[in-house]
């Protein structure tokens, strides 16, 4: 299981992440999304740690705490979901593009 860090500073960096979870135990993995369009970090992360007991420690010491000037949102990390091509995109209908033309 993982551990999920929302509301990140942009200026985060990996190291900072390991430094910051290291204090509830040992970090297996950190990983800390980027834009694929700027290079910039996405405000989120995700951390991997050694037990559950210690993910636990660290998701409650942490979970709102201010760190870097912003209020940090931790909690487990939910199963990714697969994306499907057949998924359906909702309710636009994207080749009929008559927006209330007729009266």
């Amino acid at each position: 299981m993982s551990i999920y860090i929302g509301n990140l500073s942009y200026q985060v960096t990996e190291d900072d992440l390991k430094r910051a979870f290291a204090e509830y135990g040992k970090v297996n993995r950190v990983q800390l999304p980027t834009d694929r369009e700027t290079g910039r970090p996405r405000g989120f992360a995700f951390v991997e740690m050694e037990t559950e007991a210690e993910e636990s420690a660290a998701i409650e010491a942490l979970d709102g705490a201010e760190w870097m000037g912003r209020d940090l949102k931790v909690n487990k990390a939910k199963p990714r979901e697969e994306r499907s091509p057949s998924r359906g995109g909702g309710g636009g209908s994207w080749g009929n593009n008559n927006r209330g033309g007729r009266h």
